[in-house]
């Protein structure tokens, strides 16, 4: 009986994490239909609103309590602003530019910044040699996903890439902050995840004259992506990855990232009929085997731990 109960919790377990990987890797190409009606700030904007009232839904059904520690809800002002608010308007104004394939590819660069500032910023890891090694494999991938060849001045494409690159760099920022400042708190996933996302939605109410305002033109299509985008992609899914992070452990989670830029080329070519230059594949193959050396995944050092991609919401990688 336990077996078959096991059994059956595994199975729940995998379907959340393939559906987590579905709806962020699906998050680029409901931005890139969304932002034919509105724009890049009102869709951050409403992201983090749809997000928050389902999490704050969720909240009130669990009946969890949020913190009363007045320093907590100032770390978590720091995690929204660099886990949510900066890199969702980030992305958003970036795939004006880019396309949501390589937007889904810069995504993937999250462990690697995650190395870089747990390491030198906040020095709550230690690389060892060969983790070094993939955050330089990671580095020159990045290089090779831009192509400088290709630019004789920053254009619109090369501005956007470089707004994503800013957006992967800005989650490393905010994982490595809260490792260092709220991991070890007796905090609940589920409240965490609501304290990140609801502090947001908070802080874009405030800036609502500024993103919100203006004209906009809606249709169904839109409607829906940026609902699966709010209320699923910024909301649901972070719930599950807080089963998946028990389930399986951070290890286990952080695979997602490699599933995440698998869904968003499949569907922007697919989808929108994108298509991609040889570097940019061929980049993103070596950021793959640079997050796979710096997690420890390959040539594991014998001391130190893998860094690994732990979210400011819930302690694992966030989505895009």
């Amino acid at each position: 009986m336990d077996t078959k109960r096991s059994g059956q919790r595994q199975a729940v377990v995998v379907a959340q994490f393939v559906a987590m990987g579905l709806i962020w890797g699906s998050s680029f190409l409901f931005m890139k239909v969304a932002l034919r009606g509105i724009s890049f700030g009102q869709l951050a904007w409403s992201r983090e609103i749809l997000g928050a009232i389902t999490l704050g839904i969720v909240m009130i059904v669990l009946r969890q309590r949020l913190p009363r520690d007045r320093v907590v809800w100032l770390h978590f002002v720091v995690i929204a602003l660099t886990n949510a608010v900066i890199p969702h308007l980030l992305f958003a104004w970036a795939e004006q530019y880019v396309s949501s394939s390589l937007g889904s590819i810069y995504n993937s660069l999250t462990p690697i910044a995650t190395a870089l500032m747990a390491t030198l910023v906040f020095r709550v890891e230690r690389l060892a040699a060969g983790q070094v090694a993939g955050v330089v494999a990671g580095i020159l991938g990045v290089l090779l996903i831009i192509g400088p060849w290709r630019y004789a001045a920053l254009t619109g494409n090369l501005a956007g890439q470089i707004a994503c690159l800013i957006a992967a760099t800005s989650y490393g920022f905010a994982i490595g902050y809260l490792r260092k400042f709220v991991s070890h708190r007796p905090i609940p996933g589920t409240t965490v995840a609501f304290m990140n996302v609801g502090t947001s939605a908070a802080i874009m109410l405030l800036l609502t004259p500024f993103l919100a305002i203006g004209p906009v033109r809606l249709d169904p299509l839109i409607v829906l992506c940026v609902l699966l985008l709010g209320a699923l992609g910024t909301g649901v899914a972070y719930l599950w990855s807080v089963n998946v992070l028990r389930a399986w452990g951070p290890t286990g989670q952080s695979t997602v990232t490699y599933v995440i830029p698998v869904v968003g080329v499949v569907l922007g070519v697919a989808v929108l009929g994108e298509s991609l230059s040889w570097n940019e594949p061929v980049g993103a193959a070596i950021v793959l085997a640079g997050i796979l050396l710096a997690q420890g995944r390959i040539l594991r050092p014998r001391r130190q731990p893998a860094v690994l991609p732990v979210s400011p919401d819930l302690g694992v990688a966030d989505g895009p």
